[in-house]
């Protein structure tokens, strides 16, 4: 990517829905420019998709926070599998460094919240954990990405 690629992508984070046109006068760019490398990136896999985060994802949610759990031994897998089964946790990643993975959890209110974090840390394996609550979002995608 050059640099008007990764101009390009920043616009387009910003918001997705942005006209040919107003991309283009934002880059200095043709309309037909843009369109050609929107189309080339999104070929090559660069842009996999545009998502719409709506307001009721976040107003069904609106506690949410991140869980980093460090797992004892080879358990990863029976974690995961456990943790799928509970409605609360959005998202789960594996990741390097000191946590194995980082869970994405959204409740209705704070007390469900600390009734989700003490019932995952009751999850035979989990040695450890530090949460973080979200305060204010400033650029969200959604959980799915349209290809």
């Amino acid at each position: 990517m050059d640099k008007h690629d990764v101009s390009l992508v920043a616009e387009l984070r910003r918001n997705s829905r942005i006209s040919l046109s107003n991309l283009s006068a934002a880059l200095g760019l043709s309309r037909a420019t843009v369109r050609s490398r929107m189309d080339r990136l999104i070929s090559l896999g660069t842009i996999l998709g545009f998502t719409v985060v709506l307001k009721e994802d976040v107003e069904q949610s609106p506690i949410r926070g991140l869980m980093l759990i460090g797992i004892e031994g080879r358990g990863t897998d029976r974690i995961a599998h456990r943790l799928n089964g509970i409605p609360a946790v959005q998202a789960i990643h594996s990741t390097n460094g000191k946590w194995d993975m980082i869970l994405e959890i959204g409740t209705e209110t704070l007390a469900e919240f600390d009734k989700i974090l003490n019932d995952i840390r009751r999850i035979e394996g989990i040695m450890t954990s530090e949460t973080n609550l979200l305060l204010a979002t400033r650029m969200a995608t959604s959980k799915k990405t349209l290809q």
